[in-house]
């Protein structure tokens, strides 16, 4: 079954938590819309030459938001060439000082991301509301179990699902004793128990959007399985509005397996979606460093459709009945690829990486002017309706 037409069976379903929706810059957050993929940037956000050109880089990996740290003024006054160079929503990372979160806003700040009981006075989360207003700024609430509230702590003892949310609503209070509601929560722990039964309860208790995250998941291999059944499992109960999954890697990289679980999960689709076999004994070609190649070359592809790369012919076939291109190993140097699940042609090992490389591509193109086609004879039909 290809990826542009997934007839999504029964069991397949997730009925996703109705809330209200918010718009952070020009991208709806919540209230039905298509769950969103941050990122942020870990250059200093001084330099705005060596931030934008890591903002394109996730641009290109396909980010929805991106979040930047401004923990000084040389990073404020950064942030507007930043903004302005982006070509998706910045979020500002502000931390304690109310000032740079006015600065942010004025400089085109999409979203604040702010914790409002750790800025000062009722007075200071005044001016940030209202700078937040003025600008059209939404606000992030971000409660993070390793920064808990130390009166939290103390009648808790730990950091638990219920501190959690508790913090989370104080914050949310103080926005809405300013009549402010354009804002989205996280409350994001390690521990990957802690944080889905944090968002579970908070889920529960409010009707704004959530933003998932496994905090400090770990490096690339172990982060992603931590923030996969994490984040996984919240956005199979219908939970979460927007994702970012932290990781001590490139921010490119937090993107492309943000995409991965929406994409194993049937939420959003992008790209190229890879079913590929562990390798054996039995496989006619190096599984391994075909797929390895296979994903590093076709990054450029933003169009969703499937590949299948298996070893040998015992689940080769059927895996590419239900894929858009397969490729199976044979004898002899010589395996076979199906189009549209169907036998199709040999190909050799010389050539075979490039080959599957330009069918990809010839597909892609194939679903882009198929989908043009649609949306012209669909405007063509809407514009003899209104002339009727």
């Amino acid at each position: 079954m290809s990826e542009h037409n997934p007839g999504l069976r029964p069991w397949r379903d997730i009925a996703r938590r109705e809330c209200r929706q918010i718009m952070v810059g020009n991208v709806p957050v919540g209230g039905g819309a298509p769950v969103t993929v941050q990122t942020m940037t870990n250059t200093p956000t001084s330099d705005a030459k060596a931030t934008i050109d890591q903002i394109r880089r996730c641009e290109e990996a396909g980010v929805d938001l991106i979040r930047v740290s401004c923990p000084d003024v040389e990073s404020t006054a950064a942030l507007r060439q930043i903004v302005r160079a982006a070509r998706v929503p910045i979020i500002a990372d502000i931390h304690f000082h109310y000032k740079r979160a006015l600065e942010a806003a004025d400089a085109g700040a999409a979203c604040l991301r702010i914790n409002p009981g750790n800025i000062g006075s009722e007075a200071r989360v005044k001016e940030v509301v209202d700078a937040a207003k003025a600008n059209g700024c939404a606000i992030r609430i971000g409660v993070n179990a390793g920064s808990l509230e130390k009166d939290l702590l103390e009648k808790y003892g730990e950091p638990c699902p219920e501190a959690l949310v508790e913090s989370a609503l104080d914050h949310i209070k103080l926005l809405q004793d300013q009549d402010f509601h354009e804002y989205k929560v996280a409350v994001k722990a390690s521990d990957v128990f802690l944080a889905v039964a944090a968002y579970m309860q908070l889920a529960d208790a409010v009707d704004c959007p959530l933003h998932l995250g496994i905090t400090e998941a770990g490096g690339l291999i172990g982060g992603t399985v931590k923030s996969a059944i994490g984040i996984g499992n919240l956005l199979w109960a219908g939970i979460g509005d927007t994702i970012r999954v932290s990781l001590s890697a490139e921010p490119e990289e937090e993107v492309r397996v943000g995409y991965e679980i929406l994409k194993s999960l049937g939420i959003r689709t992008r790209g190229v979606r890879v079913v590929s076999c562990p390798s054996c004994a039995r496989q006619g070609f190096d599984v391994i460093r075909t797929v390895e190649a296979l994903e590093t070359r076709l990054q450029h592809i933003h169009t969703p459709l499937s590949l299948s790369v298996l070893g040998c012919v015992v689940n080769g076939p059927g895996e590419a009945r239900e894929t858009d291109i397969g490729i199976t190993g044979g004898g002899n140097g010589k395996h076979m690829v199906y189009l549209s699940g169907v036998t199709d042609h040999h190909i050799n090992d010389a050539t075979m990486i490039d080959h599957i490389v330009a069918l990809v591509e010839a597909k892609a193109a194939e679903i882009e002017a198929a989908k043009l086609e649609a949306e012209a004879t669909d405007a063509g039909k809407a514009s003899v309706a209104a002339a009727e």
